[in-house]
């Protein structure tokens, strides 16, 4: 027969651990909601602010113009960008299709911007 210090100690350590888990759990959903807050703060300012610069670039090189200093900065500081954000749809595949189409625009962009400068 095991003595009480023992007993009690065991059922201290299995509080501990259950008490351990649910705390762990908790955690995980705080960071879940956390990321969902994150994504959908990041995709409005890419529809408020960032789409319609790329829209009004594409605009301008679909006229022939070539891209300017500014622009063209603009476009690598996106790419960069989406590139960093690309990882999250690992953990996120609903933002995969958003993240392919917004990749085909920088393609389109940087596409016509080159042919617009070899002109």
């Amino acid at each position: 027969m095991l003595s009480l210090p023992v007993t009690l100690h065991f059922y201290q350590r299995q509080k501990r651990r259950k008490r351990d888990r649910i705390m762990r759990k908790a955690v995980v959903i705080d960071i879940q909601k956390q990321h969902i807050g994150i994504i959908q703060s990041l995709v409005q300012e890419f529809e408020q602010h960032r789409l319609p610069r790329l829209f009004r670039i594409k605009d301008k090189l679909d006229r022939g113009e070539a891209i300017n200093d500014v622009d063209f900065e603009y476009l690598c500081r996106e790419i960069k960008d989406a590139g960093l954000a690309m990882h999250m749809t690992v953990n996120y595949p609903e933002l995969q299709e958003f993240c392919l189409s917004m990749s085909h625009l920088y393609k389109e962009i940087c596409d016509e911007a080159l042919d617009n400068e070899l002109r």
